[in-house]
């Protein structure tokens, strides 16, 4: 029946067109023809519904030019630029960057979609080529991919090495560098003194410390290690064209690759020597991290011990993620604590009632510094370290806030824009700790307004360390010195974005002794 309404169509359309219908089989011939690119058509638009009913779109984004996508009109502070790209095209959006797909989420609930309710598919981690050659490989904690090698080596950093009895039992090795460090500020009084470099080579000696027990190395060794932990992080952070462009991953076009195989070898070279000479000495009472992994190395059980590659990474991810992330933190602190002068007194004046002026403040004190700790979280609301967090890899696709995610996209949490949101957070660009005081929020990002650290399964594993160094170097500075600024200009807070979201312009400051008892300062 259907083919003869396509004949009776097709012959009224004959009547003009008589040259091109002369037979039954012409006619036949068209209506077919007719009959088959109806169906095609009515074919392919059920497939679209079909389609678009079982995948979602891709999340909105910029458009961007053939091959490099949108990498030629990103801007040096991205976390900054992608909040503003947010305000056009969403709470989640998408970019190109060359062949990777890039998803940015700005959004408390969306970034738990992600970091909580899908967990497991974002859990990978999307790794630069200078941190699978710097990290041994990649099988460190910070940038390994999600699985059982993962999860046994980041078990065993908390559990073992992160503890709070191991922390506590690391505690003279840190106290032995903080009084060096009050001792040679105190050599500086009313000079000049640059804060973030004073506090990085403290914490370097700190984690050097606590890591192999000892403080041996010379001086200038310590500032060449802190020089070449500074420039490994920069190329970790640093855009790289083998990354984006994989075809030209062999060439090593900006020498990033070469650069930190260099970096990890001088690094390799330092472990091999410090390990060789535990064992030769064979030191098992040592109280340090090092001699915790070397325990876990002697096990030979595949469940629970270390082999001698993640030894070695596992001493270069403390290293890194303690000495620079710290001092940052630190600095950033000290920064708004000179810029709000009244906040600076009421925590001196916290802190003198708890430590007395004629102690200097120890790790027994810290839980009773309340107003200290809230200092510190309004500091990492307002200069979280990673801004961006670590980036999310997913291993599969899936769906979030409607969208589709391809697989293997790089996912940014732009933590930095969500703790400053003024929906989300009352006057956020003022410094204000006693928010913090009001509301109960924790570095263990149970609550998406607050994430510093990251939340789920790929949250930084260092926060009980960090939590303890940050407050411990912050209320020695705090409580040991009084603080002037050069021809008493206010510092400023520009950012310099990278892998650790760092100031602009380095903070200086003249101390003065404050302390009633000189001998503390020796």
């Amino acid at each position: 029946m259907l083919l003869n309404m396509y004949e009776h169509i097709t012959a009224l359309a004959c009547e003009g067109w008589s040259w091109d219908c002369h037979g039954h089989l012409t006619t036949k011939t068209a209506a077919t023809l007719v009959a088959a690119v109806i169906t095609v058509f009515c074919f392919a638009w059920w497939w679209a519904k079909k389609l678009t009913k079982t995948n979602p779109p891709l999340p909105p984004g910029p458009r961007g030019l053939p091959l490099l996508g949108s990498l030629p009109f990103l801007k040096p502070e991205l976390h900054s630029y992608f909040r503003e790209l947010s305000e056009t095209y969403g709470p989640i959006f998408k970019l190109q960057l060359g062949k990777r797909t890039c998803i940015v989420i700005n959004s408390p609930p969306i970034a738990k979609e992600v970091l909580k309710d899908q967990d497991a598919i974002f859990a990978n981690r999307d790794t630069p080529v200078a941190t699978v050659i710097g990290m041994f490989g990649g099988v460190n904690v910070a940038w390994r991919q999600n699985g059982p090698d993962y999860s046994r080596m980041r078990k065993f950093l908390i559990r073992e090495m992160l503890s709070k009895n191991s922390l506590e039992a690391s505690y003279s090795l840190r106290r032995r560098e903080i009084l060096h460090m009050v001792k040679d500020i105190h050599g500086k009084t009313g000079s000049s003194v640059k804060l973030g470099e004073q506090v990085a080579l403290t914490t370097v000696k700190v984690m050097v410390s606590s890591l192999w027990g000892g403080s041996s190395e010379k001086g200038s060794d310590l500032i060449e290690m802190r020089g070449k932990l500074e420039e490994f992080v920069r190329l970790m952070g640093a855009p790289n064209v083998s990354d984006i462009l994989p075809v030209f991953a062999p060439f090593d076009l900006q020498g990033i690759e070469s650069k930190s195989r260099n970096i990890v070898l001088w690094f390799y070279e330092i472990f091999e020597s410090v390990i060789k000479k535990r064992l030769k000495t064979g030191d098992d009472k040592s109280k340090d991290f090092l001699q915790l992994m070397l325990e876990m190395n002697r096990r030979g059980e595949n469940k629970t011990s270390l082999t001698d590659m993640e030894v070695k990474a596992l001493l270069l991810d403390m290293l890194i993620g303690g000495t620079d992330t710290i001092p940052t933190t630190v600095e950033w602190a000290m920064t708004e604590l000179l810029r709000h002068p009244d906040i600076m007194k009421k925590l001196v004046e916290e802190i003198d009632t708890v430590a007395g002026k004629q102690n200097l403040v120890d790790d027994s004190h810290l839980p009773q510094l309340t107003y200290l700790e809230a200092i510190i979280k309004e500091t990492l609301r307002l200069h979280p370290v990673a801004p961006l967090l670590l980036p999310h890899m997913s291993s599969e696709a899936s769906t979030i806030a409607g969208y589709t995610i391809p697989k293997h996209s790089k996912v940014f949490i732009n933590a930095w824009a969500m703790q400053r949101n003024p929906q989300l957070w009352e006057d956020p660009h003022s410094f204000q700790p006693e928010r913090f005081l009001k509301a109960e929020f924790s570095y263990q990002g149970n609550n998406l307004l607050y994430i510093p650290f990251g939340s789920g399964r790929r949250m930084c594993a260092g926060i009980a360390m960090a939590e303890k160094m940050v407050g411990l170097l912050l209320a020695v500075l705090v409580h040991s010195f009084e603080w002037k600024l050069p021809g008493e200009k206010r510092p400023d807070i520009q950012e310099k974005f990278g892998a650790v979201l760092k100031k602009m312009n380095p903070l200086e400051a003249i101390p003065f002794a404050r302390l009633s008892d000189s001998n503390l300062y020796q």
